[in-house]
């Protein structure tokens, strides 16, 4: 009997001891990351069988078990990726949406400025001063131009800084993982199958550290070891083998840092639109979503501004009696070659219609049959069997390829905007050279009876006729019949027996103009050059007139309102991403508190169960104790 009270005792003091034990261990650990409660299973030792019935030996421990809930867990991995991920977005378009949006530094009062010093030419287009003011705040406008397309790729490179930084922590974590996966095994098979509690915490820690850098699957293997698989699919850790990602050029934009995989000595690329969480995918959404579309935005406004510019201002005449020049430098498209294309192929592409540029970016490519140019952001494209060439171009959004040495399955992007504001600069430092003047001038002659007027007239569309500034005569036919003759030098002259229409247009050499009124017989109007036109500013006028016109985007937006849809979509997306990050990162803290309740320490529970064990241990020792009483009186027995 002894002996049997004896063994009861010392099972209920070992078991008391492991509980007080695991109870100090959970409070010692209160504040460790990623710890997880323990407690003790504890189950009865075999009863022993008697005439009066089986009596029970005592107790055991089982196991120590940690308190993990593994749906809530996987849960949280899931929310805390897409948590993070959204973070990361918006602390980036934040910066963005910042800088679109100054009162002060944006493009709005650059470009306000520019044409108010335009008006001011208009007002005075002899000035001199007004002139150079136009110019120094043309060159004030490419400067802002400039200075945000400086920041944008300033934000491209920290991107692929942060990409090149997050890889490697990525790789860190992997190798930490595999480790402690090669441990848990060895450790657990040791201990013939009994967890390794702390060490599974470390490898449940690892993995939400690596959640919060990029989305990951995992799969829990049977010899207890977990399987991390990133992208697609793509494996990073199997067992105690690890792989590891690498930042590489982008084989479309080499410009761009992505994913790839370390294989076997190869690298695979990891698809950006695979990798949808953790920090990482944030800044890869924030690049290909927002950053790309809000550089060619810009690029955009500053492509159609300088064209637009550039063509009326083509059309007018300077302070020496020249025709305008160009008075911004505008962009070409920017073509990047695949890496994998072989360096012998290349492709020529230009703009055809700056008024149908839109923000996405192009791909040229040739499958063996077809040629086929691709607008990125929906994949709408247009193909020809036949290699385009400058007489048969492949045109699509204004965008035309019209010539292409490519092999088969080879691909080239094109950007026509992306460096339209990095390239924009004023392209005029004389201040003679600004074309404020019409380049000719309409009259009616002193003898005229009749009540007809012509008006000033404008210059038709590039390109220029040769015979632009070539006098010309309408003379009405007397007796009058209603109709008149023109003479001069050009295209279609003289041209005889011509109907009037009151004010119809009439063009020749590349000039329009109209007639009203009534003319009467041998009525005499005349078209002759602007040879002193210091003090004319109908060009100026028709300059400053684009500033509400509407040229942008298949001539539905002005510039200024253009800018305001960069901006007004960047703030709308801005405050979005705010609001869904915030609720995702209230979500998150539910959850995670749901999963503290379960398995985090509370300190006052682990008090309790210190005094409960303490008692038990005692109360074993009792148990000793009389066992031990119990003997010495048999002993004692003579």
């Amino acid at each position: 009997m002894g002996n049997g009270i004896l063994d009861i005792g010392i099972s209920g003091l070992l078991t008391a001891q492991n509980q007080l034990l695991t109870t100090s261990h959970n409070i010692s650990n209160v504040a460790t990351p990623g710890y997880n409660r323990q407690q003790v299973i504890l189950n009865t030792n075999t009863p022993q069988s008697s005439g009066a019935g089986f009596v029970g030996r005592g107790v055991h421990s089982t196991t120590v078990q940690r308190i993990y809930n593994q749906f809530l867990v996987n849960q949280s991995l899931q929310i805390q990726t897409q948590s993070q991920s959204l973070d990361s977005h918006f602390a980036q378009i934040k910066q963005l949406d910042d800088m679109l949006g100054d009162t002060t530094s944006g493009l709005s009062p650059a470009l306000q400025n520019f044409f108010s010093a335009l008006q001011d030419v208009a007002s005075n287009p002899s000035v001199i001063p007004s002139r150079q003011a136009m110019i120094s705040n043309g060159e004030a406008l490419a400067a802002r131009f400039q200075s945000m397309d400086q920041r944008m790729s300033q934000m491209r490179e920290d991107i692929n800084a942060q990409v090149t930084s997050i890889v490697v922590e990525v790789n860190s974590l992997a190798g930490q993982l595999a480790e402690i996966n090669q441990q848990i095994t060895l450790a657990e098979g040791a201990s013939g199958g009994q967890p390794a509690n702390d060490m599974l915490d470390q490898r449940d820690e690892l993995i939400n550290r690596l959640s919060k850098l990029i989305n990951t699957d995992t799969i829990r293997e049977s010899n207890g070891s977990v399987s991390i698989f990133v992208g697609n699919g793509q494996a990073l850790v199997v067992g105690s083998q690890v792989l590891s990602l690498k930042a590489i050029q982008s084989p479309d934009d080499p410009s761009d840092l992505t994913l790839g995989l370390i294989s076997r000595n190869n690298t695979i690329q990891i698809h950006e639109d695979q990798i949808t969480g953790g920090v990482l995918g944030g800044l890869l959404s924030f690049r290909s979503e927002t950053l790309d579309n809000a550089q060619n935005a810009l690029g955009r406004i500053a492509i159609t501004l300088a064209h637009s510019f550039n063509e009326q201002h083509q059309l007018g005449v300077d302070l020496n009696g020249d025709m305008g020049e160009n008075f911004f430098t505008v962009s070409s498209p920017k073509v990047i070659s695949a890496l994998t294309n072989n360096p012998a192929s290349n492709i020529t592409a230009s703009i055809s219609d700056h008024g149908a540029l839109t923000t996405s970016d192009y791909q040229f490519s040739y499958d063996g049959t077809n040629y086929t140019l691709t607008r990125l952001s929906d994949n709408t494209s247009v193909s020809t069997l036949v290699a385009p060439s400058g007489g048969a171009p492949l045109v699509l959004d204004g965008i035309s390829v019209t010539g292409a040495t490519i092999l088969t399955n080879e691909r080239f992007r094109i950007q026509p905007t992306v460096n339209g504001a990095k390239d924009i600069a004023v392209n005029i430092a004389d201040t003679t050279k600004i074309a404020a003047a019409a380049p000719n001038r309409t009259n009616a002659a002193v003898t005229n009876i009749g009540t007809g007027k012509i008006s000033a007239g404008t210059v038709n569309p590039l390109p220029l006729d040769p015979n632009l500034q070539q006098p010309l005569t309408i003379t009405f036919h007397a007796p009058y019949d209603g109709q008149y003759d023109v003479t001069g030098t050009g295209a279609g002259l003289p041209a005889t027996n011509q109907a009037y229409t009151e004010g119809a247009d009439i063009s020749f050499n590349g000039y329009t103009f109209q007639i009203s009124g009534n003319p009467a017989a041998g009525d005499i109007f005349t078209i002759t050059p602007n040879l002193n036109g210091s003090a004319d500013n109908r060009n100026a006028l028709l300059l400053g007139a684009l500033q509400t016109k509407n040229t942008v985007e298949n001539g539905t937006a002005s510039y200024q309102s253009a800018y305001g849809q960069l901006v007004s979509q960047i703030g709308n997306k801005t405050r979005e991403l705010e609001v869904t990050s915030k609720s995702q990162a209230n979500f998150l803290a539910q959850i995670e508190n749901t999963i503290q309740s379960t398995s985090g320490v509370n300190l006052d529970e682990e008090a309790a169960n210190l005094m409960r064990f303490q008692q038990a241990y005692q109360a074993a020792s009792k148990i000793i104790e009389m066992s031990n009483t119990l003997f010495d009186s048999i002993l004692r027995i003579r």
